[in-house]
Protein backbone atom coordinates (compact mmCIF):
# COMPACT_ATOMS: atom_id res chain seq x y z
CA UNK A 1 0.00 0.00 0.00
CA UNK A 2 1.33 3.42 -0.87
CA UNK A 3 1.85 6.10 1.71
CA UNK A 4 -0.82 8.23 0.06
CA UNK A 5 -3.43 5.47 0.42
CA UNK A 6 -2.38 4.82 4.02
CA UNK A 7 -2.87 8.49 4.91
CA UNK A 8 -6.31 8.59 3.27
CA UNK A 9 -7.32 5.43 5.09
CA UNK A 10 -6.19 6.87 8.44
CA UNK A 11 -8.15 10.07 7.86
CA UNK A 12 -11.24 8.05 7.05
CA UNK A 13 -10.96 6.17 10.38
CA UNK A 14 -10.52 9.42 12.33
CA UNK A 15 -13.51 10.96 10.54
CA UNK A 16 -15.59 7.88 11.36
CA UNK A 17 -14.65 8.11 15.04
CA UNK A 18 -15.73 11.74 15.18
CA UNK A 19 -19.08 10.87 13.67
CA UNK A 20 -19.46 8.06 16.16
CA UNK A 21 -18.75 10.36 19.10
CA UNK A 22 -21.47 12.75 17.96
CA UNK A 23 -24.11 10.00 17.38
CA UNK A 24 -26.62 8.70 20.08
CA UNK A 25 -25.31 5.97 22.35
CA UNK A 26 -25.78 2.57 20.88
CA UNK A 27 -26.78 -0.73 22.49
CA UNK A 28 -23.74 -2.30 24.13
CA UNK A 29 -22.34 -5.05 22.08
CA UNK A 30 -19.99 -7.79 22.79
CA UNK A 31 -16.81 -7.13 20.90
CA UNK A 32 -15.30 -9.95 19.08
CA UNK A 33 -11.76 -10.81 19.89
CA UNK A 34 -9.50 -8.86 17.67
CA UNK A 35 -6.48 -10.59 16.38
CA UNK A 36 -3.64 -8.54 15.03
CA UNK A 37 -3.10 -8.90 11.31
CA UNK A 38 0.23 -10.26 10.32
CA UNK A 39 2.72 -7.62 9.20
CA UNK A 40 3.67 -8.06 5.61
CA UNK A 41 7.03 -6.61 4.65
CA UNK A 42 6.70 -4.48 1.44
CA UNK A 43 9.48 -4.79 -1.03
CA UNK A 44 10.51 -1.72 -2.97
CA UNK A 45 9.47 -1.55 -6.58
CA UNK A 46 12.33 -2.43 -8.89
CA UNK A 47 14.04 0.53 -10.55
CA UNK A 48 13.51 0.38 -14.28
CA UNK A 49 16.48 1.85 -16.12
CA UNK A 50 15.47 3.37 -19.44
CA UNK A 51 17.76 5.00 -21.98
CA UNK A 52 17.52 8.80 -22.30
CA UNK A 53 15.44 9.82 -25.28
CA UNK A 54 17.50 10.49 -28.37
CA UNK A 55 17.47 14.19 -29.20
CA UNK A 56 17.72 14.88 -32.89
CA UNK A 57 20.49 17.41 -33.60
CA UNK A 58 21.11 19.32 -36.78
CA UNK A 59 24.28 19.30 -38.86
CA UNK A 60 27.51 20.22 -37.07
CA UNK A 61 28.12 23.68 -38.55
CA UNK A 62 31.46 24.07 -36.80
CA UNK A 63 32.85 20.84 -38.25
CA UNK A 64 31.39 21.53 -41.69
CA UNK A 65 32.88 25.02 -41.96
CA UNK A 66 36.18 23.98 -40.45
CA UNK A 67 36.50 21.37 -43.20
CA UNK A 68 35.29 23.82 -45.86
CA UNK A 69 37.73 26.65 -45.08
CA UNK A 70 40.64 24.25 -44.94
CA UNK A 71 39.72 22.89 -48.37
CA UNK A 72 39.99 26.30 -50.05
CA UNK A 73 43.51 26.68 -51.51
CA UNK A 74 45.28 30.00 -50.99
CA UNK A 75 47.02 29.73 -54.37
CA UNK A 76 43.60 29.66 -56.05
CA UNK A 77 42.23 32.65 -54.21
CA UNK A 78 40.34 30.59 -51.62
CA UNK A 79 37.76 29.66 -54.22
CA UNK A 80 37.63 32.93 -56.14
CA UNK A 81 38.26 33.84 -59.76
CA UNK A 82 39.68 37.22 -60.76
CA UNK A 83 37.87 39.35 -63.35
CA UNK A 84 40.74 39.04 -65.84
CA UNK A 85 40.70 35.24 -65.60
CA UNK A 86 36.94 35.06 -65.96
CA UNK A 87 37.12 37.34 -69.00
CA UNK A 88 39.50 34.86 -70.65
CA UNK A 89 37.26 31.93 -69.77
CA UNK A 90 34.27 33.64 -71.37
CA UNK A 91 36.12 33.62 -74.69
CA UNK A 92 37.13 29.96 -74.58
CA UNK A 93 34.58 28.00 -72.58
CA UNK A 94 32.19 30.07 -70.52
CA UNK A 95 31.16 28.75 -67.11
CA UNK A 96 27.62 29.07 -65.77
CA UNK A 97 27.48 32.57 -64.22
CA UNK A 98 25.02 32.93 -61.36
CA UNK A 99 24.28 36.56 -60.46
CA UNK A 100 22.72 36.70 -56.97
CA UNK A 101 22.02 40.44 -56.83
CA UNK A 102 18.57 42.00 -56.64
CA UNK A 103 16.85 43.02 -59.89
CA UNK A 104 17.19 46.73 -59.08
CA UNK A 105 20.97 46.41 -58.71
CA UNK A 106 21.24 44.68 -62.06
CA UNK A 107 19.21 47.35 -63.83
CA UNK A 108 21.45 50.05 -62.37
CA UNK A 109 24.91 48.51 -62.84
CA UNK A 110 24.42 46.03 -65.67
CA UNK A 111 25.41 42.38 -65.76
CA UNK A 112 27.97 40.07 -67.30
CA UNK A 113 26.69 38.72 -70.59
CA UNK A 114 25.30 35.22 -70.28
CA UNK A 115 24.54 35.48 -66.57
CA UNK A 116 21.51 33.95 -64.91
CA UNK A 117 19.89 35.92 -62.10
CA UNK A 118 18.58 34.25 -58.96
CA UNK A 119 18.60 36.63 -55.95
CA UNK A 120 20.65 35.33 -53.06
CA UNK A 121 17.67 34.52 -50.83
CA UNK A 122 16.10 32.35 -53.55
CA UNK A 123 19.09 30.39 -54.83
CA UNK A 124 18.75 27.23 -52.77
CA UNK A 125 15.06 26.99 -53.60
CA UNK A 126 15.99 26.96 -57.28
CA UNK A 127 18.70 24.33 -57.51
CA UNK A 128 16.84 22.87 -60.49
CA UNK A 129 17.93 25.94 -62.45
CA UNK A 130 21.64 25.22 -61.87
CA UNK A 131 23.83 22.87 -63.90
CA UNK A 132 25.10 19.53 -62.60
CA UNK A 133 27.14 19.08 -59.44
CA UNK A 134 30.44 18.92 -61.33
CA UNK A 135 29.80 21.66 -63.88
CA UNK A 136 31.71 24.97 -63.56
CA UNK A 137 29.73 27.70 -61.81
CA UNK A 138 30.86 31.26 -61.05
CA UNK A 139 28.81 33.19 -58.52
CA UNK A 140 28.77 36.97 -58.59
CA UNK A 141 27.11 39.72 -56.59
CA UNK A 142 28.07 43.37 -56.11
CA UNK A 143 31.26 43.04 -54.04
CA UNK A 144 31.80 39.31 -53.46
CA UNK A 145 30.08 39.18 -50.05
CA UNK A 146 26.81 37.46 -51.02
CA UNK A 147 28.70 35.40 -53.57
CA UNK A 148 30.73 33.93 -50.71
CA UNK A 149 27.55 32.79 -48.97
CA UNK A 150 26.30 31.00 -52.07
CA UNK A 151 29.64 29.50 -53.01
CA UNK A 152 29.95 28.05 -49.49
CA UNK A 153 26.37 26.74 -49.55
CA UNK A 154 26.76 25.03 -52.93
CA UNK A 155 30.08 23.48 -51.99
CA UNK A 156 28.61 22.08 -48.78
CA UNK A 157 25.74 20.64 -50.82
CA UNK A 158 28.15 18.76 -53.08
CA UNK A 159 28.82 21.14 -55.97
CA UNK A 160 32.47 20.54 -56.80
CA UNK A 161 33.36 23.35 -59.21
CA UNK A 162 31.96 26.58 -57.74
CA UNK A 163 33.92 29.85 -57.55
CA UNK A 164 33.09 33.36 -56.43
CA UNK A 165 33.99 36.36 -58.61
CA UNK A 166 36.59 38.33 -56.65
CA UNK A 167 35.29 41.82 -56.06
CA UNK A 168 31.96 40.95 -57.69
CA UNK A 169 30.52 43.08 -60.46
CA UNK A 170 32.14 46.12 -58.86
CA UNK A 171 35.55 44.53 -59.47
CA UNK A 172 34.51 43.55 -62.99
CA UNK A 173 33.54 47.14 -63.78
CA UNK A 174 36.66 48.53 -62.13
CA UNK A 175 38.74 46.35 -64.45
CA UNK A 176 36.78 47.90 -67.34
CA UNK A 177 35.29 44.67 -68.64
CA UNK A 178 31.99 44.96 -70.55
CA UNK A 179 28.52 44.58 -69.10
CA UNK A 180 25.05 44.36 -70.59
CA UNK A 181 22.62 47.01 -69.44
CA UNK A 182 18.92 46.65 -68.79
CA UNK A 183 16.96 43.83 -67.22
CA UNK A 184 18.53 40.41 -67.13
CA UNK A 185 16.52 37.63 -68.78
CA UNK A 186 14.74 35.32 -66.40
CA UNK A 187 16.51 32.15 -65.37
CA UNK A 188 15.64 29.11 -67.49
CA UNK A 189 12.78 27.05 -66.11
CA UNK A 190 14.74 23.84 -65.61
CA UNK A 191 18.35 23.13 -66.51
CA UNK A 192 18.83 20.15 -64.29
CA UNK A 193 15.56 18.54 -63.34
CA UNK A 194 17.40 15.77 -61.54
CA UNK A 195 18.86 18.09 -58.88
CA UNK A 196 18.76 16.06 -55.68
CA UNK A 197 19.54 17.15 -52.14
CA UNK A 198 21.09 14.18 -50.40
CA UNK A 199 21.20 15.70 -46.90
CA UNK A 200 17.85 17.36 -46.23
CA UNK A 201 18.86 18.59 -42.76
CA UNK A 202 21.94 20.29 -44.18
CA UNK A 203 19.90 21.83 -46.97
CA UNK A 204 17.35 23.20 -44.50
CA UNK A 205 20.08 24.67 -42.29
CA UNK A 206 21.77 26.44 -45.23
CA UNK A 207 18.51 27.55 -46.83
CA UNK A 208 17.30 28.82 -43.49
CA UNK A 209 20.32 31.11 -43.43
CA UNK A 210 20.35 32.47 -46.99
CA UNK A 211 16.59 32.74 -47.42
CA UNK A 212 16.24 34.92 -44.32
CA UNK A 213 19.21 37.22 -44.82
CA UNK A 214 18.34 40.66 -43.43
CA UNK A 215 18.65 43.98 -45.19
CA UNK A 216 22.33 44.67 -45.74
CA UNK A 217 23.03 40.93 -45.97
CA UNK A 218 25.09 40.93 -42.72
CA UNK A 219 27.72 43.32 -44.09
CA UNK A 220 28.90 46.78 -43.12
CA UNK A 221 30.34 49.50 -45.36
CA UNK A 222 33.60 51.33 -44.74
CA UNK A 223 32.09 54.66 -43.76
CA UNK A 224 29.67 53.09 -41.28
CA UNK A 225 32.38 51.02 -39.65
CA UNK A 226 34.65 54.05 -39.46
CA UNK A 227 31.93 55.86 -37.50
CA UNK A 228 31.45 52.90 -35.17
CA UNK A 229 35.17 52.72 -34.41
CA UNK A 230 35.02 56.29 -33.15
CA UNK A 231 31.86 55.96 -31.05
CA UNK A 232 31.57 52.39 -29.80
CA UNK A 233 34.21 50.24 -31.43
CA UNK A 234 33.21 46.63 -32.10
CA UNK A 235 35.73 43.83 -31.85
CA UNK A 236 37.55 43.42 -35.19
CA UNK A 237 38.62 39.93 -36.33
CA UNK A 238 41.06 39.88 -39.27
CA UNK A 239 40.88 36.48 -40.99
CA UNK A 240 43.75 37.04 -43.44
CA UNK A 241 46.99 35.11 -43.10
CA UNK A 242 49.76 36.31 -40.80
CA UNK A 243 51.84 36.99 -43.91
CA UNK A 244 49.18 39.27 -45.37
CA UNK A 245 48.93 41.16 -42.10
CA UNK A 246 52.71 41.60 -41.88
CA UNK A 247 52.90 42.74 -45.48
CA UNK A 248 49.80 44.89 -45.87
CA UNK A 249 49.04 46.10 -42.36
CA UNK A 250 45.91 45.83 -40.25
CA UNK A 251 43.05 47.97 -38.97
CA UNK A 252 44.22 49.20 -35.59
CA UNK A 253 42.88 47.18 -32.68
CA UNK A 254 42.10 44.08 -34.75
CA UNK A 255 42.77 40.50 -33.65
CA UNK A 256 44.29 38.27 -36.33
CA UNK A 257 42.75 34.79 -36.55
CA UNK A 258 43.40 33.35 -40.05
CA UNK A 259 40.33 31.87 -41.74
CA UNK A 260 41.70 28.34 -41.58
CA UNK A 261 42.06 28.66 -37.79
CA UNK A 262 38.78 30.36 -36.88
CA UNK A 263 36.57 27.32 -36.36
CA UNK A 264 39.17 25.52 -34.25
CA UNK A 265 39.99 28.59 -32.14
CA UNK A 266 36.62 29.85 -30.96
CA UNK A 267 38.20 30.91 -27.66
CA UNK A 268 39.78 33.80 -29.56
CA UNK A 269 36.38 35.15 -30.57
CA UNK A 270 33.94 37.29 -28.56
CA UNK A 271 30.85 35.81 -26.90
CA UNK A 272 28.08 34.57 -29.18
CA UNK A 273 25.83 37.55 -28.40
CA UNK A 274 28.55 40.19 -28.70
CA UNK A 275 28.84 42.42 -31.77
CA UNK A 276 31.97 41.96 -33.85
CA UNK A 277 33.20 42.54 -37.41
CA UNK A 278 35.02 40.06 -39.63
CA UNK A 279 37.24 41.21 -42.48
CA UNK A 280 39.63 39.67 -44.98
CA UNK A 281 41.27 41.13 -48.10
CA UNK A 282 38.25 41.53 -50.38
CA UNK A 283 35.25 40.29 -48.39
CA UNK A 284 35.13 36.74 -49.77
CA UNK A 285 36.75 34.87 -46.88
CA UNK A 286 35.01 37.14 -44.40
CA UNK A 287 31.61 36.20 -45.79
CA UNK A 288 32.27 32.47 -45.42
CA UNK A 289 33.40 32.90 -41.81
CA UNK A 290 30.43 35.16 -41.06
CA UNK A 291 28.03 32.56 -42.41
CA UNK A 292 29.60 29.71 -40.47
CA UNK A 293 29.54 31.63 -37.19
CA UNK A 294 25.89 32.60 -37.61
CA UNK A 295 24.99 28.95 -38.19
CA UNK A 296 26.81 28.16 -34.95
CA UNK A 297 24.70 30.61 -32.98
CA UNK A 298 26.68 33.84 -33.12
CA UNK A 299 23.98 36.46 -33.38
CA UNK A 300 25.69 39.78 -34.14
CA UNK A 301 28.67 39.12 -36.41
CA UNK A 302 28.98 41.01 -39.70
CA UNK A 303 31.47 41.19 -42.57
CA UNK A 304 33.32 44.28 -43.81
CA UNK A 305 32.07 44.95 -47.33
CA UNK A 306 35.05 45.11 -49.71
CA UNK A 307 37.39 43.91 -46.99
CA UNK A 308 40.72 45.39 -46.04
CA UNK A 309 41.49 46.39 -49.64
CA UNK A 310 38.33 48.47 -49.82
CA UNK A 311 39.14 50.04 -46.46
CA UNK A 312 42.60 51.10 -47.70
CA UNK A 313 41.28 52.31 -51.05
CA UNK A 314 38.87 54.54 -49.16
CA UNK A 315 41.89 56.17 -47.51
CA UNK A 316 40.96 54.93 -44.04
CA UNK A 317 43.76 54.39 -41.50
CA UNK A 318 45.75 51.19 -41.18
CA UNK A 319 48.79 50.24 -39.20
CA UNK A 320 51.57 47.94 -40.41
CA UNK A 321 54.30 47.60 -42.98
CA UNK A 322 52.52 49.04 -46.02
CA UNK A 323 51.33 52.09 -44.09
CA UNK A 324 54.91 52.59 -42.88
CA UNK A 325 56.10 52.36 -46.48
CA UNK A 326 53.57 55.00 -47.46
CA UNK A 327 54.75 57.21 -44.61
CA UNK A 328 58.38 56.71 -45.63
CA UNK A 329 57.67 57.73 -49.23
CA UNK A 330 55.52 60.69 -48.22
CA UNK A 331 58.25 62.08 -45.96
CA UNK A 332 61.33 61.46 -48.13
CA UNK A 333 63.67 64.44 -47.62
CA UNK A 334 64.59 66.00 -50.96
CA UNK A 335 67.37 67.99 -49.31
CA UNK A 336 69.01 64.71 -48.25
CA UNK A 337 68.77 63.15 -51.70
CA UNK A 338 65.73 61.09 -50.72
CA UNK A 339 68.08 59.00 -48.52
CA UNK A 340 70.78 58.69 -51.16
CA UNK A 341 74.36 59.93 -51.30
CA UNK A 342 76.31 61.09 -54.34
CA UNK A 343 79.68 59.62 -55.28
CA UNK A 344 81.67 62.79 -54.59
CA UNK A 345 80.19 63.13 -51.11
CA UNK A 346 80.93 59.50 -50.28
CA UNK A 347 84.48 59.92 -51.56
CA UNK A 348 84.97 62.83 -49.14
CA UNK A 349 83.64 60.74 -46.26
CA UNK A 350 86.07 57.95 -47.10
CA UNK A 351 88.92 60.30 -46.25
CA UNK A 352 87.55 61.64 -42.99
CA UNK A 353 85.09 59.19 -41.39
CA UNK A 354 84.54 56.12 -43.61
CA UNK A 355 81.01 54.71 -43.23
CA UNK A 356 80.13 51.03 -43.22
CA UNK A 357 79.62 50.12 -46.90
CA UNK A 358 77.48 47.13 -47.93
CA UNK A 359 77.83 46.07 -51.56
CA UNK A 360 74.70 44.10 -52.49
CA UNK A 361 75.84 42.96 -55.94
CA UNK A 362 76.54 39.35 -56.86
CA UNK A 363 80.17 38.18 -56.35
CA UNK A 364 80.68 37.81 -60.12
CA UNK A 365 79.81 41.49 -60.63
CA UNK A 366 82.32 42.54 -57.99
CA UNK A 367 85.10 40.46 -59.48
CA UNK A 368 84.49 42.08 -62.87
CA UNK A 369 84.04 45.74 -61.88
CA UNK A 370 85.78 46.00 -58.52
CA UNK A 371 84.51 47.43 -55.23
CA UNK A 372 84.96 50.40 -52.95
CA UNK A 373 87.74 49.88 -50.41
CA UNK A 374 86.45 48.59 -47.09
CA UNK A 375 83.08 47.41 -48.43
CA UNK A 376 81.60 44.09 -47.39
CA UNK A 377 79.62 41.99 -49.83
CA UNK A 378 76.16 40.66 -48.95
CA UNK A 379 74.07 40.01 -52.08
CA UNK A 380 70.68 41.74 -51.95
CA UNK A 381 68.70 38.49 -51.67
CA UNK A 382 70.69 37.60 -48.53
CA UNK A 383 70.86 41.04 -46.93
CA UNK A 384 68.16 40.60 -44.30
CA UNK A 385 69.43 37.14 -43.40
CA UNK A 386 72.67 38.75 -42.26
CA UNK A 387 71.65 41.58 -39.95
CA UNK A 388 74.25 40.30 -37.48
CA UNK A 389 76.93 41.38 -39.96
CA UNK A 390 75.76 45.01 -40.02
CA UNK A 391 76.63 47.74 -37.50
CA UNK A 392 74.19 49.10 -34.92
CA UNK A 393 70.89 50.48 -36.16
CA UNK A 394 71.92 54.09 -35.48
CA UNK A 395 75.29 53.92 -37.27
CA UNK A 396 75.99 55.22 -40.77
CA UNK A 397 75.52 52.62 -43.50
CA UNK A 398 75.92 53.14 -47.25
CA UNK A 399 74.51 50.54 -49.62
CA UNK A 400 75.75 50.20 -53.16
CA UNK A 401 74.92 48.03 -56.15
CA UNK A 402 75.51 48.49 -59.89
CA UNK A 403 73.07 51.29 -60.76
CA UNK A 404 71.31 52.20 -57.51
CA UNK A 405 68.23 50.02 -58.04
CA UNK A 406 69.04 47.18 -55.66
CA UNK A 407 70.68 49.57 -53.21
CA UNK A 408 67.45 51.52 -52.94
CA UNK A 409 65.47 48.36 -52.14
CA UNK A 410 67.99 47.39 -49.45
CA UNK A 411 68.01 50.89 -47.99
CA UNK A 412 64.22 50.98 -47.76
CA UNK A 413 64.05 47.54 -46.15
CA UNK A 414 66.60 48.45 -43.48
CA UNK A 415 64.91 51.75 -42.66
CA UNK A 416 61.60 49.93 -42.25
CA UNK A 417 63.35 47.63 -39.76
CA UNK A 418 64.55 50.54 -37.66
CA UNK A 419 67.94 51.48 -39.15
CA UNK A 420 67.99 55.26 -38.91
CA UNK A 421 71.06 56.32 -40.89
CA UNK A 422 71.24 54.14 -43.98
CA UNK A 423 71.53 55.64 -47.47
CA UNK A 424 71.96 54.39 -51.03
CA UNK A 425 74.85 55.32 -53.34
CA UNK A 426 73.19 57.37 -56.07
CA UNK A 427 73.97 55.80 -59.44
CA UNK A 428 75.66 52.86 -57.73
CA UNK A 429 79.07 51.59 -58.77
CA UNK A 430 78.39 52.72 -62.33
CA UNK A 431 78.23 56.30 -61.08
CA UNK A 432 81.28 55.80 -58.86
CA UNK A 433 83.33 54.49 -61.78
CA UNK A 434 82.03 57.21 -64.09
CA UNK A 435 83.35 59.78 -61.60
CA UNK A 436 86.73 57.95 -61.75
CA UNK A 437 86.94 57.25 -58.03
CA UNK A 438 89.22 54.36 -56.96
CA UNK A 439 88.14 50.72 -56.68
CA UNK A 440 89.71 47.57 -55.33
CA UNK A 441 89.83 44.42 -57.45
CA UNK A 442 89.20 40.87 -56.33
CA UNK A 443 86.85 39.85 -53.56
CA UNK A 444 86.10 41.97 -50.47
CA UNK A 445 86.90 40.64 -47.02
CA UNK A 446 84.18 38.48 -45.47
CA UNK A 447 81.93 40.45 -43.11
CA UNK A 448 82.35 39.84 -39.40
CA UNK A 449 79.40 38.35 -37.58
CA UNK A 450 78.12 40.00 -34.43
CA UNK A 451 74.74 40.22 -32.75
CA UNK A 452 71.64 40.85 -34.79
CA UNK A 453 69.35 43.59 -33.47
CA UNK A 454 65.87 42.88 -32.19
CA UNK A 455 63.42 43.78 -34.95
CA UNK A 456 59.75 43.14 -35.67
CA UNK A 457 59.63 39.49 -36.78
CA UNK A 458 56.61 39.97 -39.02
CA UNK A 459 58.20 42.87 -40.88
CA UNK A 460 61.49 41.02 -41.18
CA UNK A 461 59.78 37.95 -42.62
CA UNK A 462 57.78 39.97 -45.16
CA UNK A 463 60.72 42.11 -46.27
CA UNK A 464 63.09 39.14 -46.43
CA UNK A 465 60.57 37.23 -48.54
CA UNK A 466 60.41 40.19 -50.91
CA UNK A 467 64.18 40.62 -51.31
CA UNK A 468 64.83 36.87 -51.40
CA UNK A 469 62.27 36.48 -54.17
CA UNK A 470 63.60 39.20 -56.47
CA UNK A 471 63.56 37.85 -60.03
CA UNK A 472 66.38 37.76 -62.54
CA UNK A 473 67.14 41.38 -63.38
CA UNK A 474 65.83 42.35 -59.92
CA UNK A 475 62.70 43.95 -61.37
CA UNK A 476 64.54 46.61 -63.40
CA UNK A 477 64.81 47.12 -67.17
CA UNK A 478 67.45 49.02 -69.12
CA UNK A 479 66.49 51.99 -71.27
CA UNK A 480 67.27 50.43 -74.70
CA UNK A 481 65.23 47.35 -73.82
CA UNK A 482 62.29 49.42 -72.66
CA UNK A 483 62.44 51.52 -75.82
CA UNK A 484 62.32 48.34 -77.91
CA UNK A 485 59.10 47.38 -76.11
CA UNK A 486 57.59 50.80 -76.76
CA UNK A 487 58.47 50.69 -80.44
CA UNK A 488 56.96 47.21 -80.63
CA UNK A 489 53.66 48.52 -79.28
CA UNK A 490 53.92 47.22 -75.69
CA UNK A 491 53.12 50.42 -73.80
CA UNK A 492 52.63 50.10 -70.03
CA UNK A 493 51.38 52.74 -67.65
CA UNK A 494 54.46 54.98 -67.22
CA UNK A 495 54.68 56.50 -63.74
CA UNK A 496 57.25 59.30 -63.46
CA UNK A 497 57.97 60.04 -59.78
CA UNK A 498 60.35 62.97 -60.24
CA UNK A 499 59.51 66.50 -59.17
CA UNK A 500 57.67 68.98 -61.38
CA UNK A 501 60.93 70.95 -61.71
CA UNK A 502 62.81 67.90 -63.01
CA UNK A 503 59.97 67.12 -65.40
CA UNK A 504 60.04 70.66 -66.80
CA UNK A 505 63.83 70.91 -67.02
CA UNK A 506 64.71 67.53 -68.49
CA UNK A 507 61.56 66.47 -70.33
CA UNK A 508 59.74 63.17 -70.06
CA UNK A 509 58.96 59.96 -71.91
CA UNK A 510 55.93 60.29 -74.15
CA UNK A 511 52.78 59.15 -72.37
CA UNK A 512 54.22 59.31 -68.85
CA UNK A 513 52.08 60.45 -65.92
CA UNK A 514 53.80 62.67 -63.36
CA UNK A 515 53.19 61.87 -59.67
CA UNK A 516 56.11 63.02 -57.48
CA UNK A 517 57.28 60.24 -55.18
CA UNK A 518 56.06 61.89 -52.00
CA UNK A 519 52.56 62.15 -53.50
CA UNK A 520 52.25 58.55 -54.74
CA UNK A 521 50.53 57.09 -51.63
CA UNK A 522 47.82 59.73 -51.79
CA UNK A 523 47.22 59.33 -55.53
CA UNK A 524 46.84 55.60 -56.08
CA UNK A 525 43.56 56.30 -57.86
CA UNK A 526 45.62 57.60 -60.80
CA UNK A 527 47.11 54.14 -61.34
CA UNK A 528 45.42 51.39 -63.37
CA UNK A 529 42.46 49.82 -61.58
CA UNK A 530 43.66 46.36 -62.54
CA UNK A 531 46.60 45.54 -60.29
CA UNK A 532 47.87 43.10 -62.90
CA UNK A 533 48.27 45.89 -65.48
CA UNK A 534 51.91 46.58 -66.43
CA UNK A 535 53.45 49.67 -64.79
CA UNK A 536 56.86 51.23 -65.49
CA UNK A 537 58.23 53.50 -62.77
CA UNK A 538 61.02 55.97 -63.37
CA UNK A 539 62.78 58.83 -61.60
CA UNK A 540 66.09 60.57 -62.30
CA UNK A 541 68.54 57.77 -61.46
CA UNK A 542 66.43 54.78 -60.43
CA UNK A 543 66.61 55.36 -56.66
CA UNK A 544 63.13 56.81 -56.07
CA UNK A 545 61.70 54.55 -58.76
CA UNK A 546 62.88 51.43 -56.94
CA UNK A 547 61.29 52.55 -53.67
CA UNK A 548 58.02 53.27 -55.45
CA UNK A 549 58.16 49.90 -57.20
CA UNK A 550 58.61 48.11 -53.88
CA UNK A 551 55.70 50.00 -52.33
CA UNK A 552 53.37 49.21 -55.22
CA UNK A 553 54.33 45.54 -55.19
CA UNK A 554 53.52 45.34 -51.49
CA UNK A 555 50.15 46.88 -52.34
CA UNK A 556 49.49 43.96 -54.68
CA UNK A 557 50.48 45.36 -58.08
CA UNK A 558 51.95 42.35 -59.82
CA UNK A 559 53.60 43.74 -62.96
CA UNK A 560 55.74 46.70 -61.84
CA UNK A 561 59.24 47.42 -63.14
CA UNK A 562 61.71 50.21 -62.54
CA UNK A 563 63.66 51.97 -65.31
CA UNK A 564 67.31 51.17 -64.63
CA UNK A 565 69.28 54.41 -64.47
CA UNK A 566 66.07 56.41 -64.61
CA UNK A 567 65.60 59.40 -66.88
CA UNK A 568 69.33 60.10 -66.76
CA UNK A 569 70.00 56.69 -68.33
CA UNK A 570 67.24 57.23 -70.89
CA UNK A 571 68.74 60.57 -71.97
CA UNK A 572 72.28 59.14 -71.98
CA UNK A 573 71.05 56.45 -74.38
CA UNK A 574 69.82 59.26 -76.67
CA UNK A 575 66.25 58.03 -76.64
CA UNK A 576 63.29 60.32 -77.46
CA UNK A 577 62.25 62.90 -74.88
CA UNK A 578 59.19 65.13 -74.86
CA UNK A 579 59.69 68.69 -73.59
Amino acid sequence: MSKKVQVLFGLLIVFSMILSACAPAAEPVVEAEVTEAPVVEMTEAPVVVTEAPVVETGPDAQALFNELVNSLPADKGYGTVKPASLSEELVDKAPFILDVREAAEIETAGFIEGSVNIPVRDVLNNLDKLPGLDEPIVVTCASGHRGGFIMASLKLLGYTNVRNLAGGVNGWLKAEFPVVTGSMPEAPAVLNSAAIVEDQALFEMLNGFVSTLPEGFLSIKNDKLSEELVDAAPVMIDVRTAGEVSKDGIIEGSVNVPMQDVFSNLDKLPAKDERFVIYCASGHRGSIVTMGLHLMGYTDVINLNGGFNGWKTAGLPVVGLVSEMAELLATLPSDAGFYSIKSDKLNEMMVETPPFIVDVREPAEIETAGYIAGAVNIPIRDLLKNLDKLPAQDEKIVITCASGHRGSLGMMALRLLGYTDVVNLNGGMNGWLKAEFPVEMGAPAAPTAGTAPTVDEGKLAALDAYLSGLPEGFGAIKSPDFNTELVGGTVPFILDVRSQEEWDANGHIDGAVLVPVIEVPANLALLPADKAAPIMVLCASGHRGAMTQMYLQFLGYTSVRNLNGGMNGWIASELPVVK
